[in-house]
């Protein structure tokens, strides 16, 4: 576990090799943003839980608080990304170590976890999170967010048709404010 800001050069490019390697098979617009020794796709993440074995980084997951706002609520949250485990220990359990977040969360003071998924693997969280009464998965809320990279003809902002996951953290799920779209602010 480190504060975003610990990691050496070398962290750097061993976690953006991990990151293209974990995410170029789902595609390869998802391995580009790593490209260049980069660690992170969009917003840096402020802490990440980094589980490493013999062969280097085996698991990964980052957080990073920041204000949403779900309908016309604005909420702060930690929103939780960059989530990966490398291809070669899929299916072994190793994804239940990254639960190591939570008690990280409550000390960060924030009301909620938050965090988007691709509807791919709404079984796996379902599996890892839900089952368990750690997280609820949200369907039929579109994420809105500002892209990255600025083009003339291009909007700069992007919406999404993804899975909501939330992780009651300070406060109970019920509190979660009901909406159909999510800004990210910033």
């Amino acid at each position: 576990l480190c504060w975003g800001n610990e990691l050496r050069l070398a962290d750097h490019i061993e976690l953006s090799d991990f990151f293209r390697k974990t995410y170029g098979p789902t595609g390869a617009f998802n391995a580009k943003p790593f490209e260049g020794h980069r660690s992170w796709a969009g917003a840096r993440p402020e802490l990440r839980a980094i589980g490493y074995d013999a062969r280097g980084v085996a698991a990964h997951i980052g957080a990073l608080r920041r204000f949403i706002k779900v309908g016309d609520v604005d909420l702060l949250v930690a929103e939780l990304g960059l989530y990966g485990v490398r291809p070669d220990l899929e299916g072994l359990g190793i994804t239940h170590s990254m639960r190591v977040m939570y008690p990280v969360l409550q000390k960060l003071g924030v009301p909620f976890g938050f965090g988007t998924v691709r509807h791919a693997l709404k079984e796996h969280l379902t599996r890892l999170l839900a089952r368990r009464g750690l997280a609820t998965i949200i369907s039929g809320v579109s994420v809105r967010s500002t892209l990255p990279d600025v083009y003339l003809k291009l909007s700069p902002t992007r919406v999404e048709d993804v899975l909501v996951l939330v992780l009651p953290i300070g406060r109970p799920i019920s509190e979660w404010p009901t909406g159909t779209v999510i800004d990210r602010n910033g």
